[in-house]
């Protein structure tokens, strides 16, 4: 197993905490130094917040673990391509890497719908790299809708 894998797996574990809390299933860890230094899933329904993702939760978190605003050499493990909102907060986090699981055909913002990452036109560029795990990812977001729907 990379160590790429191995840190999806960890984000894979947060989804599935999402998921038994009924949230849409989506997990996030963030590494600085191949060590992880945040996590956590998604809790818009628990927070009642629609800005609770599990990429701005973990953001939060990491900053606050490294006391500072700017996450260089940090890299973010996330289930789900980011939406607009996360991709922005990554830009203007400074993260330098994102790997992602599935991706996001309706509001992925890391190269599928949108580029926000990439985007000539701010300050930042993230190296992003996706489909990682991306079976996992599919496979509980699938069950997640399966199950709202009966």
């Amino acid at each position: 197993m990379s160590e790429h894998e191995k840190f999806m797996k960890y984000a894979l574990r947060e989804a599935e905490r999402a998921f038994d809390n009924g949230e849409m299933p989506v997990g996030c860890v963030i590494t600085f130094n191949n060590t992880l230094i945040a996590k956590s899933h998604n809790q818009v329904e628990k927070l009642k917040d629609a800005t609770a993702h599990s990429e701005i939760l973990a953001i939060t978190s990491a900053s606050e673990y490294l006391n500072s605003k700017y996450l260089p050499g940090c890299s973010m493990y996330v289930t789900l391509e980011p939406c607009p909102m996360c991709a922005g907060a990554l830009v203007n986090s400074k993260i330098d890497n994102l790997y992602f699981g599935a991706y996001d055909s309706k509001s992925g913002a890391c190269g599928s719908v949108f580029n926000i990452t990439n985007s000539v036109h701010l300050n930042h560029k993230v190296n992003v790299y996706g489909g990682i795990l991306d079976n996992e990812s599919i496979s509980l977001i699938k069950s997640f809708f399966s199950d709202k729907r009966e």
